[in-house]
């Protein structure tokens, strides 16, 4: 029964916790990946296959996991992120042992990597099951500080490796990831035992009856792809961006850091834009935004426009990732938000995983400038087909939902 909680600023203190907590690790798991992973010893290649099988087996795994919580048994949001917060920092003191031990690592660090991309949709997905109940969070705020976390940790990060070594890594995942666990611990609903402990179940879809349920949401998911593997073309390519354009590592830590900082703003007040603006009609509008990010590039001749192409993250990336949680929660059955939520991570992870795998062959064998102008083209494919799905396809099956 939805009962209301007045205590908002209480919960969303503990949400931003958890967020602030989530993409401190984040940055220095996946953001330093090659850093950490060339320092013990790994060759490109040997990096480059760590972190492929990692996405892949993350972006089969968030589904699955999903599928799971959403038959609400055992198994719930809160309790798989302590499961994960533990994983993360039992891997990561593992890690500062097993410093010359190279399958150990690969094996390990490719778990701490694919868990931290699996509970990251279950966190959007605890915040939406507990304003279900009356319990007020902005997510919004929440989710943007993460990113501004993020952002003031890459910003320093660089610095603290050069003067300590890669350890400092572990060290910070370690100790984050204790902080997190006790947050999580104390984020209890009332009567939070007796709902967990329930034996009822409900019946989640399986994929192919999933896709049928949803129709504009499934077709949004190719268009998901193709925006993520422009995104991370930008992303992955970055430093040899940067140089092309006459810049380097000091100009590379700038560019992060505007596009992380910006996130902030637009997610804090996405609850606001989202009164006046459908979540459906944000993520088209954040689809031309990632096009236009990528298609600049094509025509930057300095870091200026470089700066310019990041400065649209506030219309992208920003607007996306809000706006598609908002999505999954407002159309979906509840037995199929977890889900849902993991399949839009899916999707980005799948879309990492393409311009990991063709992006670095255009840039060798094509150069700079082709490798662009395919992310752009593919982008654009993406800007139309989530226009299709957004207007043309039935949010839902059966009879249409209300206007948003």
């Amino acid at each position: 029964m939805t009962r209301t909680d007045n205590t908002k600023g209480f919960w969303t203190l503990r949400y931003i916790f958890l967020n602030s907590t989530y993409f401190v690790a984040f940055c220095t798991i996946h953001a330093c990946a090659a850093a950490f992973l060339l320092a013990r010893g790994f060759t490109n290649t040997e990096v480059g296959v760590l972190l492929a099988v990692a996405n892949i087996v993350s972006a089969v795994f968030q589904p699955f996991i999903a599928g799971i919580i959403d038959k609400k048994g055992t198994l719930t949001n809160r309790r798989f992120i302590m499961i994960s917060v533990l994983v993360i920092l039992a891997g990561s003191v593992i890690l500062l042992f097993a410093r010359e031990a190279k399958v150990v690592i690969f094996i390990v660090f490719a778990l701490i990597y694919m868990i931290q991309f699996a509970y990251q949709p279950v966190m959007t997905a605890l915040c939406f099951e507990y304003q279900k109940t009356g319990i007020k969070i902005n997510y919004g705020l929440a989710r943007g500080l993460g990113s501004a976390s993020f952002a003031v940790t890459a910003a320093i990060i660089g610095g603290v490796i050069e003067e300590r070594g890669v350890e400092i890594l572990l060290w910070v995942n370690t100790v984050t990831m204790a902080l997190s666990f006790i947050v999580a611990m104390t984020f209890r609903k009332p009567d939070t035992d007796a709902e967990e402990a329930s034996s009822s179940k409900t019946k989640g879809k399986g994929f192919i009856a999933f896709l049928k349920a949803y129709p504009a949401f499934a077709l949004f998911l190719v268009a998901t792809v193709f925006f993520f593997f422009a995104h991370n073309m930008i992303n992955d390519f970055m430093i040899q961006i940067i140089r092309h354009l006459g810049g380097g590592e000091t100009e590379l830590g700038y560019a992060n850091f505007l596009q992380a900082i910006l996130e902030l703003p637009v997610m804090a007040l996405i609850g606001l834009v989202l009164k006046k603006i459908s979540s459906s009609n944000l993520l088209i509008v954040s689809g031309f935004a990632f096009l236009i990010k990528i298609a600049i590039l094509i025509f930057a001749t300095n870091m200026v426009m470089m700066y310019v192409s990041q400065s649209f993250q506030l219309f992208a990336y920003a607007v996306f990732i809000p706006a598609a949680a908002y999505y999954v929660s407002k159309t979906m059955d509840e037995s199929d938000q977890v889900k849902g939520q993991a399949y839009v991570t899916s999707a980005i992870t799948v879309g990492g995983v393409f311009s990991n795998l063709i992006s670095g062959i255009v840039l060798d064998n094509l150069g700079m400038t082709q490798m662009l102008i395919i992310g752009t083209v593919v982008c654009a494919a993406g800007a139309v087909t989530a226009t299709i799905a957004m207007k043309r396809l039935k949010h839902k099956a059966g009879p249409s939902l209300a206007a948003e």
